[in-house]
């Protein structure tokens, strides 16, 4: 569905693969006047995803807003938020979940997100959560985004809208899309490994899934040539 050019939208922006895709995704259905994005320092052990955030909504032509959140990191107890914990290419035995799930980020991320939204007077929201070709993470399902946008317009008598251009598509779709959408030079700015290794360590689940995608879609990875 493409929307009035004169919506405002606000794009999550990881400055990751994904995210940057759905920022081209929005500047195509929203106009590049009309989108902005926000990005969270959370404690993030890759830090360097801040950075890249900055570079890619530069490169893109659209605001980047960075607020702080150092709750997660208090919290600890994963391996995206406490350096002490080395990342696991295995899933939990217990939880069935990768110890790179910090429990609420998206919950979190889009609430605040919504918050900032009803400030600006924004409308839509554009996160780049996929419940395909994902890492298990239970709040990047379809129903956990569908439930929450119905909480967020509920607590806030708002009719925000959730977009998730990327809910459904593989990663092989995922790099399709942005060749369609032109956002492949972006992707030389753009962050993933959960080291935060740039050049990316090659080796850790986000990192091997990355590669994956852009091999099965037949083109070359501009990070890997950056």
């Amino acid at each position: 569905m493409t929307h009035a050019k004169n919506s405002k939208a606000l794009v999550v922006l990881s400055g990751g693969q994904d995210s940057s895709t759905c920022l081209y995704w929005a500047l195509d259905r929203f106009g590049a006047g009309n989108v902005s994005s926000v990005t969270f320092d959370y404690g993030q052990r890759h830090r360097v995803e801040l950075l890249c955030a900055r570079e890619v909504a530069d490169f893109a032509g659209v605001e980047n807003l960075l607020l702080p959140i150092d709750t997660f990191a208090a919290l600890g107890g994963d391996a995206l938020t406490d350096s002490g914990i080395e990342v696991a290419s295995e899933v939990d035995s217990e939880s069935g979940l990768p110890n790179t799930f910090v429990p609420g980020r998206n919950l979190i991320f889009l609430t605040f997100a919504a918050a900032l939204a009803y400030k600006r007077g924004i409308g839509h929201l554009v996160t780049g959560v996929a419940q395909t070709d994902y890492s298990g993470y239970p709040d990047c399902r379809e129903a956990t985004i569908e439930s929450l946008q119905a909480s967020i317009q509920l607590g806030m008598e708002s009719s925000l809208q959730i977009h998730t251009p990327l809910m459904h598509l593989s990663k092989q779709q995922t790099v399709e899309l942005a060749v369609a959408l032109g956002a492949l030079p972006a992707m030389a700015l753009t962050h993933t490994c959960y080291n935060g290794k740039r050049p990316p360590c090659g080796h850790c689940p986000a990192c091997e899934l990355r590669a994956k995608g852009f091999a099965a879609a037949g083109v070359t990875d501009p990070l890997l040539l950056a």
